[in-house]
């Protein structure tokens, strides 16, 4: 069973100060440089999971999307990664508090220019699933690009899934519904969920959802199921990439064919592993 991830693959510089942040002035931090990217994040993650997986993304002609792509490589991931020519290498500043939530600064790079035909006809023909990582379709230089892929992965007959990735980018609502319409699977958190329901029912576009709420859980709606079930208790160290992984846990099961509460356990058990340690991916 092959699923295709569709998103950014990058580096994230995450810093954790000691402490409140000077404004301009200097504040002592702890710094580590990772693979990062919410497609990367998702896919490395399938992979620790024992999944066969593929990223289709952008890199830059640069020594991160050289690094990237071998780090991605030595994760298990097989990478599909096109190079652009001028843009460079997607790069995310995470900056994380002393409760472990995370600030990011995104700078999507080359992934911003990724083209319909980086999602070639023999990936689809080999896959059972593709998940597409919201910020494709909330980036207007590739949104058309995110919405080619989920109607040329629902044309090959694959299941779908995307996560919307960010709740202050989704600026209209109803037109994210609009693109999202027909997939098998939304995966947001409880704030990019409120959104979406700020302006109508997301289960009038898409099959299922399955959303995280943080320390009070996930669950899982359709039509004919509403499954809660509650987080883990752990110290959260980093919450980058959290989502990623718990759409990782939650789709090799469900993949799997998991019924829902089994899903989301695995997607939780998943989440509570990132959370536990700095950075996105496993370590």
């Amino acid at each position: 069973m092959t699923i295709l991830v569709v998103g950014d693959a990058g580096v994230d510089v995450i810093a954790v100060p000691e402490g409140q942040i000077v404004h301009g002035g200097d504040t002592r931090s702890r710094i580590r440089i990772t693979t990062g990217g919410a497609g990367a994040n998702t896919a490395t993650w399938l992979a620790k999971l024992g999944a066969d997986v593929v990223l289709v993304g952008r890199i830059g002609d640069d020594s991160a999307g050289r690094q990237v792509r071998d780090e991605l490589t030595a994760a298990g991931v097989r990478c599909e990664l096109a190079v652009d020519p001028v843009a460079p290498t997607c790069c995310v500043v995470v900056i994380v508090d002393a409760e472990g939530e995370r600030t990011m600064l995104p700078d999507h790079g080359a992934g911003a220019f990724l083209h319909p035909d980086d999602l070639t006809s023999d990936l689809l023909r080999n896959a059972r699933h593709l998940h597409l990582s919201g910020y494709v379709l909330l980036n207007p230089a590739c949104r058309d690009t995110g919405l080619a892929v989920l109607a040329a992965a629902r044309d090959a007959g694959l299941t779908t899934s995307v996560d919307p990735q960010s709740a202050g980018l989704i600026t209209d609502p109803a037109a994210f519904l609009d693109w999202v319409q027909g997939v098998d699977l939304l995966l947001p958190n409880a704030d990019e969920l409120a959104v979406l329901k700020s302006t109508a029912d997301p289960l009038d576009h898409v099959g299922a959802i399955a959303a995280t709420a943080g320390a009070s859980g996930a669950t899982w709606f359709s039509r004919n199921t509403n499954i809660s079930v509650p987080a883990q208790q752990v110290s959260c160290v980093d919450s980058t990439g959290a989502g990623d992984a718990f759409n990782a846990g939650l789709l090799t099961a469900w993949l799997n064919g998991e019924p829902p509460a089994a899903a989301l356990r695995a997607g939780i058990n998943a989440a509570t592993t990132a959370v536990s340690a700095v950075g996105a991916t496993p370590r």
